[in-house]
């Protein structure tokens, strides 16, 4: 599938936000998720090296250092094009925006088809959801939980959230949340179907004429 005809919806927001939670709504609707995240667990498992909020700092650090600030971006986009390929959807989700220049390449490569939801969540609430969570990386004292933050804001997070089309708040009960969520997703597929239609529409004029 080209680039431009897949809707990019681009979930940005800090540690324990809820991303994850609102990629969950997205699967539910049967729209493919790409994890941006997984792809810097899939280097460390392909240098074999154990997965820890360290390791995988160190090596995200890394690769962004030597290849740019878009490097982890820059590698999603062929996992969006091929998810939406499997998945026959013309919507994708993307989960986990760390910086500016991830948007500004998925917006170069994806133009007006991308769009950037923060999700936004006070700091003690999120550390109290890493700690239920269980993942390996996620086994953090409060400070090491900050750390973590200003980490990423100094990858540009804290502008990228800035520059965000939608701004939902995940500040209550689990299920209120996550009807936030599908309504902005189904709203993204009626819009986006909507517009394909009419493209097609324009197509078929031009073909008579």
């Amino acid at each position: 599938m080209a680039a431009g005809k897949i809707q990019v919806l681009a979930f940005v927001g800090a540690p324990a936000a809820g991303k994850t939670e609102a990629a969950s709504v997205a699967r539910e609707l049967g729209i493919p998720v790409v994890v941006m995240g997984d792809v810097i667990r899939e280097e460390l498992k392909r240098r074999g090296i154990e997965l820890s909020d360290a390791n995988a700092g160190r090596i995200a650090t890394e690769l962004r250092r030597r290849y740019g600030m878009d490097a982890i971006a820059k590698r999603c986009i062929p996992y969006i094009e091929r998810a939406s390929e499997r998945a026959g959807s013309e919507v994708v989700v993307v989960d986990g925006i760390r910086g500016i220049a991830e948007v500004e390449a998925f917006k170069a490569h994806f133009g007006a088809d991308f769009m950037l939801v923060n999700i936004h969540a006070p700091l003690l609430l999120r550390y109290s959801r890493i700690k239920r969570r269980g993942r390996g990386d996620d086994s953090l004292s409060l400070a090491e939980f900050r750390r973590r933050e200003e980490r990423e804001i100094g990858w540009g997070m804290g502008e990228a959230m800035k520059k965000a089309s939608v701004v939902i708040k995940n500040e209550g009960s689990l299920a209120d949340f996550k009807a936030q969520i599908r309504e902005l997703l189904l709203r993204s597929l009626s819009k986006h179907n909507m517009n394909m239609g009419m493209n097609m529409n324009k197509l078929h004029d031009s073909a008579k004429s």
